[in-house]
């Protein structure tokens, strides 16, 4: 079935949307979800969630790229579920060490008024900083900053070393730290 046909399903309310869904993109989901949680019983909850989301956001939104929109969708809930578990206590899972890593390179939080201008000018310079990126280097970052991937699976899935990744992505945290300093925001 085409993404077309999964968000006309939604549109139609069929519930047929949610078993194309999981059928479809339920690896994906899954995956998105556990590397943030590593737990089965919360990336389950997670996955399942996002149906739901994705159920209650179509109509009125269109999604233009579906693997996009449910990405999006399971990678905030999941990180929401994250901070809710972890409030009082720490975890040594991957996204706890990729918010650590990114911690030394991002500007620091701003007061609730100045907090959504502020995150604003920080998407569009870090869209900036990764368009200017080769493209390897572009995916490393992603993989590991956006879908928290773990960097031995980083390095599987390009071939490279773990410690060749490592050393990669604290390159690009300093490049991306003087990047930040250089337009303007305090880190």
């Amino acid at each position: 079935m085409t993404d077309e046909q999964i968000v006309q399903l939604y549109w139609k309310r069929d519930q047929e949307a949610i078993t194309a869904t999981a059928d479809k993109y339920g690896n994906y989901c899954t995956t998105i979800a556990r590397n943030i949680l590593a737990d089965a019983q919360d990336t389950e909850e997670c996955v399942n969630d996002t149906y739901l989301k994705a159920w209650n956001t179509m109509p009125p939104h269109r999604p233009s790229v579906l693997t996009t929109f449910l990405g999006k969708i399971a990678r905030n809930l999941a990180i929401d579920r994250y901070r809710h578990a972890h409030a009082a206590k720490r975890n040594g899972g991957n996204a706890v060490v990729s918010f650590e890593e990114l911690e030394e390179c991002l500007p620091d939080k701003t007061s609730p008024v100045e907090d959504e201008m502020a995150k604003k000018e920080l998407v569009e310079a870090l869209n900036q900083f990764l368009g200017e990126l080769p493209v390897t280097k572009r995916n490393l970052f992603v993989c590991r900053y956006w879908y928290f991937d773990s960097v031995s699976d980083i390095a599987r899935r390009f071939g490279m070393t773990e410690n060749n990744v490592s050393v990669t992505l604290k390159r690009l945290r300093v490049k991306l730290h003087s990047f930040l300093v250089e337009r303007g925001f305090e880190i």
